[in-house]
């Protein structure tokens, strides 16, 4: 169970992302976060994993005040807790395997894992995710060889090597053309369906929303203005959401 309880962010510049944002994400849901590019909904993201620290307000996972943990006790935390991202994120130059194996910094001995020396059941753990994401003919592959979508699917294998109980996915699939995109959430929900993972990710495109999520929650100036379930998002809705300027709900993608 995750608890955002009067979740406030105000950056430096003075700009408020979040304002008192409160809801609740039980195990095993697929959330989506909707809005504008700039409702705030990367910053809940990084609040959550405290990649950033909130204003004010907290972030409860499992019974534990995200917020207030430091040290180890937030490095445990995040282990738990799998990032996928926009621009995947990837260390270009490394190999598919290398990229993979550095999800699994959390649980190594730091100085031989800086060095790029990896027990072979870390190697074979690597390998097993790859397969699942049917990109183990890339493991020699450097990063930057690879399509997008070929990335976005490294980027789900490294995040498998966390052993997550939850993953955020910050617009894992805005960069990607339509069938790419549906291949990408696919992959998601079967972490969520099969490994029991509970997803929070943020989207866009309607289409989507309908067919991955199970509850959706729409951000406005960093404001909740919408919490339910995708079916209820009618074009009205959208609108509201996003503005007078959401035309085609379900072929555009609205940033």
């Amino acid at each position: 169970m995750l608890k955002v309880e009067h979740l406030t962010k105000v950056y430096p510049s003075g700009t408020v992302a979040l304002k008192d944002l409160s809801f609740e994400v039980s195990d095993g849901e697929f959330l989506v976060v909707i809005g504008l590019s700039g409702s705030g909904k990367s910053t809940l993201l990084r609040c959550i994993n405290r990649l950033i620290d909130p204003t004010e307000g907290k972030i409860i996972l499992d019974g534990i005040d995200v917020t207030a943990s430091k040290g180890a006790e937030l490095r445990h935390i995040r282990r738990k807790i799998g990032m996928i991202f926009q621009h995947f994120n990837l260390v270009k130059r490394s190999s598919v395997l290398t990229n993979v194996l550095n999800g699994r910094l959390g649980y190594l001995n730091p100085w031989t894992s800086t060095l790029g020396f990896f027990p072979a059941e870390e190697k074979k753990r690597a390998m097993d995710a790859l397969k699942r994401l049917g990109i183990d003919d890339k493991v020699d592959s450097r990063a930057d060889a690879l399509s997008g979508g070929q990335q976005q699917r490294v980027g789900i294998a490294r995040t498998l090597m966390q052993e997550p109980t939850l993953i955020l996915a910050d617009e894992p699939v805005a960069s990607l053309d339509p069938v790419l995109a549906h291949s990408i959430m696919q992959y998601l929900e079967r972490l969520n369906k099969e490994d029991k993972v509970t997803v929070i990710c943020s989207l866009h495109y309607l289409d989507l929303i309908q067919r991955y999520a199970t509850r959706v929650i729409g951000l406005k100036d960093g404001v909740k203005v919408f919490e339910g379930l995708p079916s209820e998002i009618n074009r009205e809705k959208f609108k509201e959401i996003y503005g007078e300027e959401a035309q085609d709900i379900r072929a555009t993608a609205l940033e």
